[in-house]
Parts: C-alpha cells; structure tokens; sequence
C-alpha cells in the first residue's frame, strides 16, 4: 500500500537517492533539507514515516524526533554516521522507531521501512481497517478471521500464501514487485530469496484458478512482477475470450 514519507536530509543527493528508492517502492515522498523544515512538513502533512538524518542544520534530528514525539505518533526511522551503542540508545530513547548507520545499503533501508509501516498500519487504520474483508473477482481474503474464500468455497492457505493473497488483494490489479511482497513476507531478512514468491505463487494457482496452466486470476506481469485481477466470477481466460 501506498506510504506518504517525508525524508529529512541535509546531503541533497542522498536524499534524492532515498527519495528514487521509495518511490520505486510505490511511495509519495517529500524531502527536506532541514529540522525545521522537518518538523513543519511533519505538522502540517502529518505522513506515515518519517525519514530523520541526525546532522541536519537550524534543528538537530535528536531534536526533532524529542519535539515531534511529544505531538505525534509518526513513525521515525533514523540516519546517521554516528554508529557508537550511545548514539543509537540516545536515537532510541528519544522515540525513534528505528536507526540505520552510515554508510548502508539501500536495500536495506527499504527493508526497514516496510517493516516500520507494516508495523504502524493497524494502530493507523484501526479496527475496522484491520477487519476489512479484500474482494478481487471471485477471490476474497479475510484478514480477520485468516480465511480465503473462492467463489464462496474456503481454501486452505499456508501463512506465507495467505499474507502473498492479503498483500496483492488489498490492491486488485496493482502489479506487485518480487521485493515488496518479499519486504511483505518477512520484513529485514537476508535470508529469504525471489524464488519463495514463485513457489507461493505457483501454490496459491494450484488453490485459486479454474485452469492454473492458463492463470487469469493470479497473473504475472513478465519483467515486474505479480498482480490479482478480477475476472467474472468462475471463468477463466478463454471463457472470458469466448464471451467477447
């Protein structure tokens, strides 16, 4: 799902690189080049993250994170080129939600940010979004109850499919890249590869699809990645194709 975040950075051109990460990601994103001008974005936009470097001029981002702990609940995840045990339980203690270090990849900045939103979005949407039943085509997904329906029958799903089926139901007909449904699968894990989306997808075909030869339910978007459609109920795609 779509995150507004707000990087605060006073080096433009690592801000401009967080900034193309996210948006990649799916996000809409702003960056600052100031504590101050964290702090108003902050306040007037209220986002979903908060991208906070520690050395930034007017306001410090210990700073910002102590002021804007004691107004808002955004999530705050730290940056900064001090990697001392006291610097981060400072960062910590201050309210941040997470701290990364200098120098650090990318990637796993990203990992960590899915993972702060992914944590942030049920006290967000509270307990009529977290009960929220998904509906693509013939396929419903109910998060609640941790149920999968297909043309009103249940199916029987592992977790790892079921939170693949959660993720591409709570946006019919977006295409999902490998990396966020794995960012969605299990967060900041090294240890986990591209190839456990397809095994889940090719399981979740087995369960969802009149044909899973001829998918048209649980499509791939070749060279992206993976995206739930929403077909008339019961038919596949040459069903589809002969009604036209």
């Amino acid at each position: 799902m779509c995150a507004y975040v707000v990087v605060a950075e006073d080096d433009v051109k690592q801000a401009e690189l967080v900034r193309r990460y996210l948006e990649h990601e799916g996000h809409q994103v702003v960056a600052v080049h100031d504590g101050r001008a964290a702090l108003d974005t902050v306040r007037r936009r209220s986002p979903d993250l908060l991208v906070l470097d520690v050395m930034m001029p007017k306001v410090d981002g210990l700073d910002v994170c102590r002021i804007l702990r004691a107004e808002s609940d955004v999530p705050v995840l730290m940056l900064t080129a001090r990697s001392t045990e006291d610097d981060l339980l400072l960062g910590l203690d201050l309210g941040a939600d997470d701290y990364v270090t200098k120098p650090y990849s990318p990637r796993e900045l990203m990992a960590r940010v899915r993972t702060l939103l992914r944590r942030a979005r049920p006290a967000a949407g509270g307990a009529s979004a977290a009960d929220a039943v998904l509906r693509a085509g013939a396929v419903t997904v109910d998060p609640a109850r941790h149920e999968v329906r297909v043309d009103g029958r249940p199916v029987e799903c592992t977790p790892g499919e079921f939170q693949v089926l959660e993720l591409l139901a709570s946006q019919p007909e977006r295409v999902f890249t490998r990396e966020q449904i794995l960012g969605h699968l299990h967060g900041f894990d090294r240890y986990i590869t591209s190839r456990t989306v397809d095994v889940h997808v090719m399981n979740l075909r087995r369960k969802i699809e009149p044909d899973p030869r001829r998918p048209a339910r649980l499509v791939t978007v070749y060279g992206v990645g993976y995206k739930l459609t929403c077909p008339p109920s019961g038919k596949d795609r040459r069903d589809v194709a002969r009604d036209a």
